[in-house]
């Protein structure tokens, strides 16, 4: 028999906002394998770490941060045919992913090349979409509301057209985009309705106007949220 891959999502940050399955599995898994920076430590380890209570085999997805695909896909191949020899094995294997594994998650290219050879159960998670919205009170969208999630590295033609025709949009990735995407809502007139938040949830988690953020200071892990009519309830 062949063990079984497990796509867990653990949450945005807080490691309080894992489900019951996604510890118990977490626990249970004798292998443990997680992104992490090419050179650095590994944010969703951080994340599980209280959860820890026995040693574990431990795989680190080293993942380059550059804008071309193909060294993140070599990474990821050499991440499956690890995860693959312990499969194989009989060994169960736990993998973490921020967020939610199928909501711009990196657990999907493992699937991609794992899911076809070896069985995968995937436990969703409390996404960053819907951790923004609660730390900022800011319900997402109501009734008939269209909502619209746009990664901020999109062309300022695309992010325009996008947020002319929504109800409500959440604007991800943000980082060094800052300065153009908050140009562009101001243009819009869409500022005094948008609301920008960093690290949803961490203990380093910050709300500010959309006018006071420094244009070179918005991390990775930011988001702004816009509701066209102020909150969705009106």
């Amino acid at each position: 028999m062949t063990g079984t891959l497990y796509g867990l999502g653990i949450g945005p940050g807080d490691p309080e906002l894992i489900t019951l399955k996604a510890l118990r599995l977490l626990q249970a898994a004798p292998v443990l394998a997680y992104p992490a920076l090419e050179d650095g430590e590994s944010l969703a380890r951080a994340i599980i770490a209280p959860h820890l209570t026995a040693p574990k085999i431990e795989l680190a997805i080293r993942i380059p941060m550059t804008v071309a695909r193909e060294p993140a896909q070599a990474a990821y191949d050499k991440a499956a045919e690890e995860i693959g020899a312990h499969l194989s094995a009989g060994q169960d294997v736990a993998v973490l992913c921020e967020g939610d594994p199928f909501f711009y998650g990196s657990f999907m290219y493992l699937f991609g090349r794992i899911a076809e050879n070896f069985p995968v159960e995937v436990v969703p998670g409390v996404s960053s979409l819907t951790a923004c919205a609660t730390a900022l009170q800011s319900p997402l969208s109501a009734r008939n509301d269209i909502l619209t999630v746009l990664p901020a590295p999109l062309s300022s033609d695309i992010l325009r057209a996008r947020l002319a025709e929504t109800d409500s949009a959440a604007i991800m990735k943000v980082g060094r985009h800052f300065e153009r995407v908050r140009d562009l809502i101001m243009e819009m007139g869409l500022g005094d309705n948008a609301r920008y938040i960093e690290r949803a949830t961490m203990a380093n988690e910050k709300i500010l106007p959309l006018s006071e953020v420094p244009a070179d200071a918005a991390p990775y892990f930011s988001m702004i949220l816009i509701h066209k009519r102020g909150q969705a309830w009106k």
